[in-house]
């Protein structure tokens, strides 16, 4: 069976994280391993304390999962800190994992930061080890110090983060105004572009890390990347079509719906 490690923090709602992480994997079919970098206490509505995890717990984890179940794709989320963005780095440089997805988590759906200000940098030097980065056009702006409104602007910064050394880089186009959400993928000699619908719902908790999630999961199923981005759009258009809505705030998709098709 093929198996994903997924290196992310827990969201105690269950919405997005390393809860939306598990969820999309299962819902794919690949088995899932994971490595928790930070503990929150949020819900819907917000983030109220986080609890980050010491950064030699966080290699012990990748070690105990790697030396056991060997990953056919690696996922990202939320690393919290410079020292374990750089353990995580060390890591996977070290067991050489294959086919990393880096998801630049930096803030949460409710605005609230995931990601230390001083971690940037650091986050950058992870860059160079990812396989497919996806930052939505926020995310793309912190690490790029500048902001980003046209579409060829957009596409420039793709290749301008794609430049720095991940192999293939997709900007969200979530972020973005109109009837159509636009995903563009540049792997260094081209661009793709991946449109659907835009699916107007409150429940957008975990979207980032869902998606993600889905491309890793695909890519373990050895898809080729633009295979995988596409599927991983399909997948997450249905379930932010399908949910149903939970708490009082952003609430979660629908991880489950291609479970339930009749």
């Amino acid at each position: 069976m093929r198996s994903v490690l997924i290196i992310a923090g827990s969201d105690s709602s269950a919405g997005a994280g390393i809860q939306a992480d598990l969820k999309t994997c299962a819902a794919l079919g690949v088995y899932r391993m994971t490595a928790i970098t930070a503990l929150t206490a949020q819900n819907t509505t917000g983030v109220s304390a986080i609890h980050e995890v010491p950064p030699d717990f966080v290699a012990e984890q990748i070690d105990a999962v790697v030396e056991d179940i060997r990953p056919d794709a690696v996922k990202t989320g939320m690393l919290a800190n410079a020292a374990i963005i750089e353990v995580v780095a060390a890591k996977i440089k070290e067991h050489a994992l294959p086919f990393v997805v880096v998801d630049p988590v930096m803030v949460a759906k409710s605005g609230d930061r995931l990601l230390r200000e001083d971690a940037v940098v650091a986050l950058r030097k992870l860059l160079p080890l990812a396989d497919v980065l996806t930052p939505n056009i926020p995310e793309a702006e912190d690490l790029l110090g500048h902001p980003m409104r046209t579409d060829e602007e957009v596409r420039e910064a793709a290749r301008e983060l794609q430049s720095v050394g991940p192999r293939n880089v997709v900007v969200k186009g979530g972020h973005r105004e109109g009837d159509t959400a636009i995903d563009i993928l540049f792997d260094g000699r081209a661009f793709h572009d991946f449109s659907s619908p835009r699916i107007e719902t409150t429940s957008t908790h975990g979207t980032g890390c869902t998606f993600a999630s889905a491309i890793a999961a695909f890519l373990a199923r050895q898809e080729t990347v633009p295979e995988a981005v596409q599927h991983a759009k399909e997948y997450l258009t249905e379930a932010l079509r399908r949910a149903e809505p939970i708490g009082h705030g952003h609430g979660p998709v629908d991880h489950f719906w291609n479970l339930r098709r009749e």
